[in-house]
This record gives structure tokens, C-alpha cells and sequence, in this order.
């Protein structure tokens, strides 16, 4: 079962604090580039599959990001666990997940909390964006390659604690009338 969700990294000024007495001058560049990345996250194993793109993600980014699954996982069920996206939703991903033989399972609207990429892309934009200045899109893509690429070795003992397979429910929750 693998985890899929992209995820737009923009080159801009991420605050790490909301407020001070005294004056400051961010500084920031100039621009406003992304860089989107398109990843299945093994929910076992913690192992990552990537597509990146500085454009924009669409049906042939999770067309590619299918094949590559596919190849890693061969002879393997495969069940890819995505939220409701329209380029997610397209006839072309549904028909190539058929011949692939993959399963597509999607989650509610609106339930990013049942997505387990999800709380790495929080891990990687606190490691990499907040408080940080880039000079420029190559440096700030360099160091979102990076901890992306490092997750599984140099990150692993704070990710093993975070990609648990808790997930926040609801069953006990007592509704109150406003």
C-alpha cells in the first residue's frame, strides 16, 4: 500500500516566527518558482517514489509516477491510496492503473489527515523552508531534493515516529449544538 500526494514547494519566504517588538527585514527572492513533486509513499517500508517537475502536475505526472511503481513493485498487488484530484480522477490514470494492475483507492474529500505523505510533506517543508533563505531556485530545489533523498537514511529515526499508521479518527466524538 503506498501513500501518493504532490506536494508545491514555492521559492518564498516561510516565517519562522509570527511576530517581534523590534523591526525585521525579511529577505526573499525574487520570483515566485515551485517546484512540485508527485510521490508514493511505501506505508511499511517508508521508501519513496518521485516524479518532479517545475511546471505543473497532471495526469501524465501520475501516468509516469504509475509506471515507475509498477516497475519497483512487479508481481507485487499494488494499492495506491490518493485523494480526490481531478488529474488523479481521469479516465487516462484509471485505464492505465487497470492494464498496470494497480489499485487506485481514493479517500474522502477533504481528509488530508487519512494521508500519510502528508505528514512528510509537513517534515520536509519545516526542515527545509521554514525561517530559510535561498538565494536562488537551484539552491532551493537542491535542498528539497536532498531531504527528500535523505528521508529514508538520515531522517529515518524522526520519520519511523511520524509515518505511523495512526491515524486521527472520529468514532468517539461527541457533537455538540450550536
Amino acid at each position: 500500500m503506498l501513500f501518493v500526494d504532490a506536494a508545491h514547494f514555492v521559492l518564498a519566504p516561510f516565517l519562522g516566527y509570527v511576530w517581534c517588538i523590534v523591526r525585521q527585514f525579511v529577505r526573499a527572492a525574487a520570483g515566485r518558482q515551485r517546484l512540485n513533486v508527485l510521490a508514493a509513499l511505501n506505508a511499511i517500508t517508508h521508501e519513496l517514489v518521485t516524479v518532479t517537475n517545475d511546471t505543473y502536475i497532471n495526469a501524465q505526472s501520475v501516468c509516469e509516477l504509475l509506471h515507475k511503481v509498477a516497475a519497483l513493485q512487479s508481481g507485487v498487488p499494488v494499492t495506491l491510496v490518493l485523494d480526490n484530484a481531478r488529474y488523479q480522477k481521469c479516465r487516462l490514470v484509471q485505464e492505465l492503473a487497470d492494464e498496470l494492475h494497480i489499485e487506485l483507492l481514493y479517500l474522502p474529500t477533504y481528509s488530508p489527515n487519512l494521508n500519510l505523505i502528508e505528514r512528510l510533506w509537513k517534515f520536509v517543508k519545516k526542515k527545509t523552508l521554514n525561517a530559510e533563505y535561498y538565494e536562488n531556485f537551484t539552491a532551493f530545489k537542491a535542498a528539497i531534493t536532498t531531504c527528500i533523498a535523505d528521508a529514508p537514511t538520515k531522517h529515518k529515526a524522526e520519520l519511523n515516529s511520524l509515518l505511523t499508521l495512526r491515524f486521527q479518527t472520529f468514532s468517539n466524538a461527541q457533537v455538540q449544538a450550536a
